[in-house]
């Protein structure tokens, strides 16, 4: 900040200084320096300094002094204080004509008045003032905080930096939706929420924010708009390396981008990030609650009690609404990598995390399209929905709502897959927990008989169902055992697929040519894999009984395999 023309000039050492040009702009004009300088100036300056003189070199003529005068001018310096008595008497008056021309602050101090008091006197005033622009620094930031740790509105930090710097104020999402102003033309909001602003030219942006704050650290960060016919500043919030949004900041024509605007502003950009960051933590929180209510709700057994429904209202859930329930499993349609669009995020963030964000994302739009009330939560890659349904009409509610988050997704990433189980949510005791198993029995059954990417509905399951019922019978168990038993071990010993070669073989009523072409395998080697089947399993397969045996038996052996998995899990 340093010290005011004015208050410097106030001070004793002054006492018997002349001013002789520049009256009306003392209490404007700022000065950070003090330098003793004579004839050259060349480099040996800088701007907002108070510049002393003995003249040496200028007796030769008015001329040399006259050029000394305006290169000392050009330089940007505040004050050129005259040391009269010893080499120059009278400051001559064509001197004085220039300075006034320019409304330039020219001093004459008596040759009496030592060098080494008046510098004295300018260093402690200017540190004097950099002390009183620190502490009140240091008195708006803590107003910044105080305001958004006290439950103040983010609203209030465009108020506060107005009271400070007169400046209009604007913070907006990242996305560019508003979120407060202050002294702001509607037309001005308007605008930036629809994104019409041009930055200007380079050179217009250096001239409009000045030379004063560039060594700021916010300085590079500061971007320049035109917006409606004002020029707006904008700076990124930015919090644990996450764009929350801008702040945006319209200096008055007439005022100095300083470093004091520097600080005010930068502490108006952290009292954002850390209402941001405040308010993130909250919605984390109940985030926290909600996905750990739904997760109770699935996973645990206890009866719908009046606590249950009672903890569900304080959350925004009514348990009394009919649902049905989805499950979800993610997966990636590219076996080398998991998630592969997202690892390259810059900051590192989890995959599966920004995944969830869009499912998420799309499940809402959905269920706001079908006018319905859903409950979501994620457990690894497990999605988990407990969706508002007509119970007659489940099975189209569910397709509907499906279809249209499948749809979205399916654009948004085209790497990655989800298989869902539906079953809808029974009447009774520990409903939500039942149809939570249901539909992740019939999301197991659907990847195990149609691969990834199915929907399966747990009513449509009662032919699997029914052989895992068969499955536990002892001596049906040694038969499949005996019969399926050989073609397993052959395929793990050997890294071979020969079970689903009989399977997609029998999809297809034992056409070889279509066999061969879904498995992408040259005819010879599908017979020769076919003939291996038979030689395992003694089983002929142009018999319908050896056939039939062989089918029932993998898909029991396959069912018996899921319950295992299932279970284990």
């Amino acid at each position: 900040m340093g010290v005011s023309a004015s208050r410097l000039l106030n001070t004793p050492v002054f006492a018997t200084a002349q001013v002789l040009t520049g009256e009306k702009v003392l209490e404007e004009t700022e000065i950070k320096w003090a330098s003793i300088i004579e004839m050259p100036v060349e480099n040996f300056r800088r701007e907002q300094e108070f510049v002393l003189t003995t003249g040496i070199g200028c007796e030769g003529g008015p001329e040399l002094m006259e050029q000394f005068v305006q290169d000392v001018m050009d330089s940007g310096a505040s004050i050129l204080a005259i040391a009269t008595g010893r080499h120059i008497f009278d400051v001559p008056d064509r001197i004085i004509a220039l300075a006034e021309k320019h409304n330039f602050i020219l001093v004459e101090i008596p040759w009496a008045v030592r060098a080494g008091d008046i510098l004295s006197t300018v260093f402690i005033e200017i540190n004097r003032g950099n002390d009183q622009e620190k502490q009140s620094i240091e008195e708006i930031r803590q107003d910044f905080i105080n305001r958004v740790l006290q439950e103040g509105d983010i609203q209030e930090i465009t108020e506060i930096l107005y009271r400070h710097t007169g400046f209009p104020s604007m913070v907006t999402e990242y996305d560019g939706s508003m979120r407060a102003f202050y002294k702001v033309d509607s037309a001005i909001v308007r605008a930036v929420e629809e994104g019409n602003m041009k930055r200007p030219k380079d050179y217009e942006i250096n001239h409009y924010l000045g030379l004063e704050g560039r060594e700021h650290r916010l300085h590079p960060h500061i971007y320049v708009y035109d917006i409606e016919g004002e020029r707006w500043c904008r700076t990124l919030i930015n919090t644990n390396h996450r764009k929350q949004g801008f702040f945006w900041f319209h200096p008055a024509k007439s005022s100095t981008i300083n470093s004091f605007v520097m600080n005010v502003v930068e502490h108006a950009v952290t009292a954002c990030a850390l209402y941001f960051v405040k308010e993130n933590a909250i919605e984390m929180t109940e985030i926290r609650l909600k996905d750990n209510f739904i997760l109770q709700l699935a996973k645990e057994s206890n009866g719908e009690d009046q606590l249950l429904r009672s903890k569900g209202e304080l959350l925004g859930y009514d348990l009394s609404l009919p649902y049905l329930c989805v499950v979800g499993k993610i997966h990636s349609r590219k076996k080398e990598r998991l998630f592969p669009d997202l690892e390259e995020d810059n900051p590192p963030t989890s995959s599966l995390q920004n995944i969830n964000y869009y499912i998420q994302k799309e499940i809402n739009n959905a269920a706001r399209f079908l006018s319905r009330k859903t409950m979501t939560t994620f457990d690894e890659n497990e999605v988990i929905i407990y969706l508002e349904t007509d119970p007659a009409r489940y099975t189209e509610t569910a397709g509907q709502f499906l279809d249209s988050v499948n749809r979205r997704l399916n654009d948004l990433l085209t790497e990655v897959g989800i298989s869902w189980g539906i079953a809808l949510k029974r009447e009774e005791a520990s409903g939500f927990h039942a149809s939570y198993r249901e539909a992740k029995s019939a999301l197991d059954i659907g990847i195990s008989q149609d691969g990834t990417g199915s929907r399966t509905f747990y009513k449509d399951t009662r032919i699997n169902r029914l052989l895992l019922a068969v499955a536990e019978i002892d001596h049906i168990g040694k038969i499949v055992e005996e019969t399926v038993g050989p073609l397993a071990d052959y395929d793990r010993k050997r890294n071979t697929d020969l079970i689903e070669t009989f399977i997609t073989y029998n999809k297809y009523n034992g056409n070889v040519s279509q066999t061969a072409r879904a498995l992408h395998l040259h005819r010879q080697s599908l017979l020769y894999r076919l003939r291996n089947i038979e030689a395992l399993t003694n089983l002929s397969l142009i018999q319908s009984d050896d056939v039939f045996l062989l089918e029932l038996t993998i898909r029991l052996w396959k069912m018996k395999k899921l319950e295992n998995s299932y279970k284990d899990a």
